[in-house]
């Protein structure tokens, strides 16, 4: 029986997860499958991994054909590499101890590749909320400098409107000062005029007295 080491597709739409299941080659994909060895998610950056190693390792051992993908994901977890160096072993080439010593090289080298890559994730997400934050600000301090120009215009129009009402009254009140300084240039006027008339009348009663 043709044996294969795939993925069964799990998850909501758009949110797939998979199991690292060894399957009859014949099975449909996310049909009945021999042994669950692992779990793959994609979402996550770097993606999520959990392998059964010694599962893993033993299935390839007895012949079982991976898929593109898990072949892959056996790389990145080792397992083609520990199979590789235990054929090394059986044709002897090299010992158990060397061939362990070359494993827990190769495991740690691989190690600290992943931790720098996700150091270059973490940082470059805390650049990016830093863009971000940025940005918003940028954009509040415009939607505050649009608003106060906004707030000055209407204050300008409404100075000005305020200043084409008052216009009219102060034209009002004009005529009224006017006709009041008319009535006290009248007055001194009157007044010369009574003095006139008054004056021929002391002359008169002079005259009268004299004769």
């Amino acid at each position: 029986m043709p044996v294969k080491i795939r993925l069964t597709r799990r998850g909501r739409k758009k949110l797939p997860y998979y199991h690292i299941v060894v399957a009859d080659s014949r099975a449909p994909r996310d049909g009945r499958y021999i042994e669950s060895i692992g779990t793959y998610n994609p979402i996550t950056n770097p993606a999520t991994i959990e392998l059964d190693f010694d599962r893993a390792l033993d299935w390839l051992q007895k012949g079982a054909q991976p898929t593109d993908t898990c072949r892959a994901i056996l790389s990145y977890k080792g397992v083609l590499m520990k199979k590789h160096l235990l054929e090394g072993v059986k044709k002897g080439a090299l010992t158990e101890e060397q061939a362990e010593e070359k494993f827990q090289s190769w495991l740690k080298d691989k190690e600290s590749k992943i931790e720098a890559k996700r150091e270059q994730i973490r940082n470059g997400i805390a650049d990016e909320d830093k863009k971000r934050l940025e940005a918003e600000t940028k954009i509040r301090e415009a939607r505050a400098e649009e608003l106060a120009k906004k707030n000055a215009e209407a204050a300008a129009e409404e100075a000005k409107a305020n200043a084409v009402q008052e216009a009219p009254k102060a034209e009002e009140e004009k005529p009224e000062e006017k006709q009041i300084e008319e009535t006290k240039a009248e007055k001194p006027q009157e007044e010369a005029v009574k003095s006139e008339e008054e004056a021929p009348k002391a002359e008169n009663n002079d005259e009268t007295k004299k004769g």
